[in-house]
């Protein structure tokens, strides 16, 4: 405000340049404290244009005193999450320097290696107490001592806008208006580029005739926290350039933390205090958490994208009865864990976090846990694509439709997520005929553009039709789908949400199952990828099958293809 070198500000300036100009403006400027990453975002919201790295307010959110007992270090690094929080210049409150003239030098260098844009060092001696803690009793560096400081960190600076002020304890301690003119004056001519008053009054008298005296020989700064009540016109009129908020966020978050924490001591639920606290929603958005989502779009690869499941599990499970009485099938009990339990931590696994589950028969006995239920109510009359309607909205995304019975080996999902092709169905290349010879249940057989060659890597076969026909126009299948689909891509998910919806308005729409959906994909003109498996995996259909579940899950003893497969949904 009183400096007539002020100059004009470039789009592009430095965070130091700003701060610099700040101090040289012809308006009286603010900076606001701020002591974490979130504090400084919320200043940067505020609107206002630079940040204040209070030493107390530091110290507080540390929980230590204002007495250097947090390291300079702890600090520095404090501030690089604040820096990278905000892009307004920050200010730092440096007390001391950390010591002497050397801490001084390597202050300020590591200061700019993070994007700091200057530093207040204070005319007290190391370590530190505050000012407003018996400030009258407190010594004073020697002003040669304080000079050398100075002119250290000017030394070292490698940005010419890199800002050092020199901060005037005199009239906190006591020693009068003479001997902090003495010192300001002294500081100025070591290479301060600004020098702060502080006073401890509730009245800026001293201030006012202080800021008369100097007579605008450089920049001068203020703290108003005790004479907090003065109107700023007042300090406008007495030349000052800058002022600092110095610590009312921290307080302000103080009363709100105190009142709330007693709140929910005192009366045990959080019903009196929810519309009175930021919703979580908002942390997120301060966190800048929708960036880190557009991130994983650019970035992932396809095997780390974020992709969804779909589980349907609406059916109690026929020949279980005995054990389905007060759950569904997929509640059973497998070594230790729920069946659907097993299938979700293998999701999981695979970056797939965003789980739905359609339940049907007992749903309110199913775990809720890392998951969201939808129920199809109709589940009794209905097929596996009622369930699935009920939740066709996650077909936004890349996303595995799965039965709810179904144990596997974890590659099968990996292998299945990593997958190219807009459609892949898993098939296990066990002879199918033998396994429906031996039960009549097995079903879901694939006929495909080849058989597997378990001797060919990379083998590209693509599904032709999913029939329950063992020997179907007949051929032989090629295996049988276990009960796995992947969707991937814009194109994939486009075309099953149009297939889809045709399948909708079907008459027999209620009765389809995901047979059905595969095989009106392939006459679509999709191309269905074959993911060809040799065992592995289980289906959980019949008291068998769920005696043997357990053996399978501790990986005792590897499916050789024999047994029933799958019944579905």
């Amino acid at each position: 405000m009183n400096a007539p070198d002020a100059l004009p500000l470039s789009p592009t300036a430095t965070r130091a340049a700003q701060l610099r100009a700040m101090l040289r403006s012809d308006q009286l400027e603010f900076l606001m404290e701020a002591h974490n990453g979130i504090s400084a975002r919320i200043v940067r919201e505020a609107g206002f244009k630079g940040i204040w790295g209070s030493g107390l307010t530091i110290s507080a959110q540390f929980g230590v005193r204002d007495n250097n007992e947090a390291s300079w270090t702890q600090v520095v690094d404090n501030l690089e999450f604040m820096a990278d929080a905000s892009d307004l210049p920050i200010l730092l409150d440096g007390d001391t320097g950390y010591g002497n003239f050397n801490n001084m030098r390597r202050l300020v260098r590591k200061l700019e290696q993070r994007g700091i844009a200057g530093v207040c060092i204070e005319d007290k001696v190391f370590p530190k107490t505050n000012s407003f803690i018996g400030g009258e009793r407190q010594p004073l560096a020697d002003i040669d001592e304080f000079c050398g400081k100075i002119k250290a960190g000017k030394d070292s600076q490698a940005d010419d806008d890199f800002s050092i002020v020199a901060r005037v304890e005199a009239l906190i301690a006591g020693w009068g208006m003479e001997e902090a003119l003495r010192r300001a004056e002294a500081y100025h001519q070591a290479g301060a580029d600004a020098i702060l008053i502080h006073s401890k009054l509730k009245r800026a008298d001293e201030i006012v005739q202080f800021a008369r005296e100097w007579g605008n020989r450089c920049p001068l700064v203020i703290v108003p926290t005790k004479y907090y009540s003065t109107p700023t016109d007042v300090f406008r009129e007495a030349g000052i350039s800058l002022v600092i908020w110095a610590n009312h966020l921290m307080r302000a978050a103080t009363s709100a933390m105190q009142s709330v924490a007693a709140d929910i001591y005192r009366n045990q639920t959080l019903i009196n205090v929810e519309d009175r606290v930021a919703t979580v929603d908002e942390i997120f958005r301060l966190q800048d958490a929708d960036e880190y989502t557009q991130a994983e779009d650019r970035y992932l690869s396809a095997a780390n994208a974020p992709r969804s499941a779909i589980v349907l599990a609406a059916s109690r499970g026929k020949n279980l009865e005995s054990v389905t009485t007060d759950r569904p099938k997929v509640m059973l009990p497998v070594a230790g864990k729920p069946l659907l339990r097993w299938l979700v931590d293998g999701f999981k696994k695979q970056n797939m976090n965003d789980i739905t589950v359609v339940g049907g028969y007992r749903a309110d006995a199913i775990d809720t846990a890392g998951i969201t239920l939808a129920i199809n109510e109709r589940h009794a009359e209905t097929g596996e694509l009622a369930s699935l309607a009920r939740v066709a909205n996650a077909f936004t995304q890349d996303t595995v439709i799965s039965y709810g019975d179904l144990l596997f080996r974890s590659y099968i999902v990996r292998d299945l997520v990593e997958s190219d092709a807009g459609f892949t169905v898993v098939v296990d290349s066990t002879a199918a005929a033998t396994a429906h010879a031996a039960n009549a249940s097995v079903r879901d057989f694939a006929y495909c553009s080849s058989g597997d060659d378990r001797g060919l890597f990379g083998q590209q076969v693509l599904l032709e039709k999913i029939s329950g026909d063992v020997a179907d126009a007949g051929r032989t299948p090629n295996g049988r789908w276990i009960g796995l689909l992947g969707v991937r891509g814009e194109q994939g998910r486009a075309q099953l949400q149009r297939v889809f919806a045709a399948l909708q308005t079907r008459a027999d729409f209620d009765q389809l199952g995901m047979p059905d959906l595969i095989n009106a994909l392939s006459a679509d003109g999709a191309r269905i990828e074959v993911q060809y498996v040799h065992g592995h995996w289980r289906g959980v259909n019949d008291m068998e099958e769920f005696r043997r579940a357990a053996d399978f899950a501790h990986g005792q003893t590897p499916f050789n293809g024999s047994a029933p497969e799958t019944q579905g949904d």
